[in-house]
């Protein structure tokens, strides 16, 4: 599969997708600098809720932490801005947010659809195909048999 057609599932599977009541990207960057809730809320302000493709490459490289905050539905309005501007070499990869699985990683991921995982499953077979990601070719593999595949 090339890379536009992962890019058109991700934007096919993700489409009309908003944030809702689900953790920012500036309030999970808050949230990391262990800023008060005060501060957070106020960050909140900041953040894109209705279309995460506004979100820039530039910010979404800037906020690269906010990964590892998000709660289920940040994520799954995020995921898909991180995973094509990683297949547009704009941004870090979300490789390690996919692939180290304990209970609150999973828990991040609860909210996604059948089409969402299916799509973020074909990501991760591209990430395969590419000598790019050669370093996590096994444990993408691992996860894609322990955890993927089976939830799609």
């Amino acid at each position: 599969m090339d890379k536009d057609k992962v890019i058109s599932q991700i934007e096919d599977a993700f489409s009309g997708i908003v944030l809702g009541s689900g953790i920012g990207l500036w309030e999970a960057q808050a949230i990391d600098d262990y800023e008060s809730e005060d501060i957070q809320e106020k960050s909140r302000d900041k953040d894109e809720k209705e279309n995460w493709k506004l979100l820039s490459t530039d910010v979404l490289q800037r906020c690269n932490s906010s990964l590892s905050f998000f709660d289920a539905d940040g994520m799954r309005f995020h995921l898909p801005a991180f995973i094509i501007g990683d297949l547009k070499n704009e941004v870090n990869d979300p490789i390690y947010n996919l692939t180290q699985l304990d209970e609150y990683t999973k828990s991040q991921l609860m909210s996604l659809n059948k089409a969402q995982r299916q799509a973020i499953t074909v990501y991760l077979k591209f990430c395969l195909s590419q000598d790019e990601y050669n370093f996590d070719h096994p444990v993408i593999r691992r996860v894609l048999n322990e955890y993927w595949e089976k939830y799609t």
